[in-house]
C-alpha cells in the first residue's frame, strides 16, 4: 500500500467514526481540487463555494458507504462533488432550449487556438458561457458524459443537450478570435544570446 492510499485509509476510517479532526483533514486535501470542479461548472464563486460545502456535507453523511476495494476516494469524492453542481445548477437555471442542431457535434475550433490557452484561462472563458451552456459543456467535453447521459443527468432532452454544446463550442470560437483574446505561451528568455 503506498503512502497516498495509507493517508487515505486513515481519514476515511476516521470520518467513519465521525472524527472532526479526520474530517477536517480530509477536507483541506481534497479542497483545492474539488473547488477547481465547481468553478468549471458553477457560474459564480459563491454558487461554486455552496456546492463544494455541499458536497462535503453528503461526503462526510455517506462515508460509511464507500468501500476502499471497489474504487478511489478521490473518485468517489469528485463524482459526489459534480452531481451537487449539477443539482445546484439546476436550481439556478432553467433549460428551455428545445431547439436541434444537425452539426451540433461539428463546430470548428482551430487546433492552435486551443494549443496556446492555458487552463485558467480556458476555465475563464467556460464561465463566461451561459449557465445551462456551461454545465452541459463541461459534462461533455470534459468529462465524456454522452448526449443521453447528460439528458438524463440534468433532465432535458438528448436534442437540448446537443443545443447547449454546439451553442458553447460557437460562443467560445467567438472569444477565442476576438481580438487579444489569443493567449500566446511565455517566452524562454533564458536561452536567448544576448
Amino acid at each position: 500500500m503506498n503512502l497516498f492510499a495509507k493517508q487515505h485509509s486513515k481519514l476515511i476510517k476516521g470520518c467513519k467514526a465521525n472524527e472532526r479532526l479526520a474530517q477536517e483533514d480530509l477536507y483541506k486535501l481534497f479542497y483545492a481540487e474539488m473547488l477547481r470542479v465547481c468553478y468549471r461548472y458553477l457560474k459564480s464563486d459563491e454558487l461554486a463555494k455552496e456546492a463544494l460545502n455541499n458536497g462535503f456535507l453528503k461526503i462526510f453523511q455517506h462515508i460509511a458507504t464507500f468501500d476502499e476495494n471497489k474504487g478511489k476516494l478521490s473518485t468517489w469524492i469528485k463524482t459526489i462533488i459534480v452531481r451537487t453542481c449539477i443539482d445546484l445548477g439546476r436550481k439556478e437555471i432553467k433549460f428551455n432550449h428545445e431547439n436541434t442542431i444537425e452539426d451540433a457535434d461539428h463546430v470548428f475550433i482551430a487546433p492552435e487556438v486551443l494549443d496556446k490557452l492555458y487552463a485558467e484561462d480556458l476555465l475563464s472563458y467556460i464561465r463566461k458561457l451561459p449557465a445551462a451552456t456551461q454545465i452541459v459543456f463541461n459534462l461533455s467535453v470534459i468529462e465524456g458524459y454522452s448526449h443521453k447521459e447528460i439528458g438524463e443527468q440534468l433532465m432535458i432532452s438528448e436534442s437540448t443537450s446537443r443545443w447547449h454544446l454546439s451553442a458553447g463550442k460557437k460562443q467560445l470560437r467567438a472569444m477565442l478570435m476576438l481580438p487579444g483574446n489569443h493567449i500566446d505561451p511565455p517566452t524562454d528568455n533564458y536561452n536567448k544570446a544576448t
